[in-house]
């Protein structure tokens, strides 16, 4: 029956296809921290003063017939400020450094001390596509966003890397921005001074069809996004080589249609990632869960956060038939927003908000190997390794079984003994039971160097162990965007991306450091890259006093 349907679909596609503390919450704090062991590549104050590792929007709402004196969109909620910009509170035992922002609407980049003054500025000539990081040489190592891509478009787009001197010289340039592969929100820089960077890698809508994505899924216009890992190695001053690659489309699994590739059960195959999992369990919704989802896709869509095209279309297809139907996701649905690397393991974590999930793979295989689930390290290939905050995509789980919401920058930690593995992320709260609101979570994987990470057939992957935990339901929530970085003083730095707020607070949840953002708006953003909130932040890193780059510079 699937095949007869399809073959009419497919038809379509030839022819298309040309502050208050009572309200804060605090789990128990942890022991400080052991200082760091991570080599420089790995460790945030050392490498690059921040944590490697939002949604960025996507397409923006069509706009009406222009008007005389039309007023400009009223913020959402989530991220007005009550209260004026800038310096809201300095206390002691604020880590003493500065904070590299880069405003998602603007061409530069700052540092910013403990007062809230300016010290220092780059003016690039592309707005930031998300991460910018700056080096152990006084070097800034950036996303930046190309305009006009012909094919991809989206919040986090971007399509070119470079590298700038402290006085803003373009040292190194690279660009992947085509119809074929775009590069989009992070990258990491290795200790051999090689990128990796996720780039975004298009499917034909028949290429979705032969891999079983279910057929009302399958975008006839975008076609299909998967997301690849690439590693450069820059020829300088411009361009680079692709020395090593991991592609997602090598790794996934459907239990939809046995005659199609990539057919099994998904709980036997926890290391592939299910083609249809992202839509597997939409079901009708009542009238008031409608009217809430729809008010808050509003929203983030006027920020230009959607499924992608396809995605927008349908919603008003199904306004206008009236009847109940699944959503459509669209083109874009893994939507990776993080690349971190862990050198003394050859790990990397990845993060795919529009799953809810973060994920680990093995760096050590060859690129041949990373396509299959044999070889390196650990023998898995390129399967993956770990996964979790939502085992249900993977048929091991249900629904009260998920614990993340759109996350943002899950970053390397230590654990409290050596040789334990732990990740820091921003964790969104987008769609999260009860209020919405977000947190910020430190938690032990289940890892150990001998035997890697545990994992029983037939059973989901242990999921990890909290140790710790922040939140203030009633002031701290931002959908999309944001992260959080471990200081060297056992502190937190927390970018609220939406509000462009950026606070410090101690492991008993203390807030010692409230700025909000006054910079950027500066530029207005283009359609191709989605409506950001004027003073968003992708992400805010501390570069504590001592830090190498700073020497002599300030």
């Amino acid at each position: 029956m699937r095949s007869l349907l399809a073959s009419a679909v497919l038809l379509t596609f030839a022819a298309s296809c040309s502050d208050s503390e009572a309200e804060r919450q605090v789990a128990a704090p942890a022991p400080p921290e052991k200082s760091s062991a991570l080599p420089a590549a790995a460790s945030p104050d050392a490498q690059t003063g921040a944590q490697t590792g939002a949604q960025a929007a996507e397409k923006s709402a069509e706009k009406p017939a222009e008007q005389p004196a039309e007023k400009p969109a009223e913020e959402p909620p989530f991220a007005k400020v009550d209260g004026p910009r800038g310096l809201r509170t300095r206390k002691e035992g604020a880590l003493d450094g500065v904070t590299l922002i880069a405003p998602l609407n603007s061409k530069q980049t700052h540092l910013v001390d403990l007062d809230g003054k300016v010290v220092h500025t780059w003016t690039c000539d592309h707005v930031p596509a998300g991460a910018t990081y700056f080096l152990e040489n006084g070097h800034l190592l950036r996303t930046a966003m190309l305009e006009n891509n012909p094919r991809f478009h989206g919040g986090g787009i971007g399509g070119r890397i470079e590298e700038r001197s402290w006085s803003g010289e373009l040292l190194w340039e690279y660009e992947l921005a085509n119809d074929q592969r775009t590069t989009h929100h992070d990258i990491a820089l290795l200790p051999n001074g090689n990128v990796l960077a996720i780039a975004y890698e298009y499917h034909a809508p028949e290429e979705a069809f032969e891999h079983g994505l279910a057929v009302e899924q399958i975008d006839d216009k975008d076609g299909h996004w998967c997301d690849v890992v690439i590693e450069i190695e820059p020829t300088r001053p411009k361009g680079g080589k692709i020395v090593w690659e991991w592609r997602s489309f090598d790794h996934l699994v459907q239990d939809l249609d046995p005659e199609q590739k990539g057919y099994g059960k998904p709980a036997d195959f926890p290391g592939r990632i299910d083609i249809n999992c992202h839509h597997r369990f939409d079901r009708v919704e009542s009238d008031e869960e409608r009217l809430e989802r729809e008010e808050r896709e509003r929203q983030i869509q006027a920020l230009g956060y959607t499924g992608g095209k396809a995605a927008v279309a349908d919603e008003e297809k199904k306004k206008a038939d009236g009847a109940p139907k699944k959503r459509k996701h669209g083109a874009d649905w893994l939507h990776l927003n993080t690349v971190g690397y862990l050198a003394e393991l050859d790990l990397i974590v990845l993060s795919t908000p529009d799953l809810s999930e973060i994920w680990v793979i093995d760096h050590s295989t060859t690129t041949a190997e990373a396509a299959s689930d044999r070889g390196g390290r650990w023998g898995r290939g390129g399967e993956l390794l770990y996964r979790f905050g939502n085992p249900r995509n993977y048929g091991c789980g249900k629904a009260e079984d998920r614990s993340l919401w759109y996350q943002h920058q899950p970053s390397w930690q230590r654990g409290e003994t050596p040789g334990e593995l732990a990740l820091l992320f921003f964790n969104n709260g987008s769609g999260r039971p009860g209020k919405e609101h977000s947190s910020i979570e430190e938690v032990l994987l289940p890892f150990t160097p001998e035997k890697g990470f545990a994992k029983e057939a037939g059973k989901a992957f242990p999921a990890p162990k909290e140790l710790w935990r922040y939140a203030d339901p009633e002031k701290l929530f931002s959908p999309f965007i944001s992260g959080a970085q471990r200081l060297s003083n056992g502190n937190t730095l927390i970018c609220e991306g939406a509000r462009g707020r950026v606070l410090e607070v101690t492991r008993a949840g203390e807030i010692v450091w409230d700025y909000y953002n006054p910079l950027g708006g500066d530029v207005e953003p283009k359609e191709q890259q989605g409506k950001a909130p004027p003073h968003a932040l992708f992400r805010a890193t501390r570069l504590p006093k001592g830090h190498p780059g700073l020497a002599g510079r300030l």
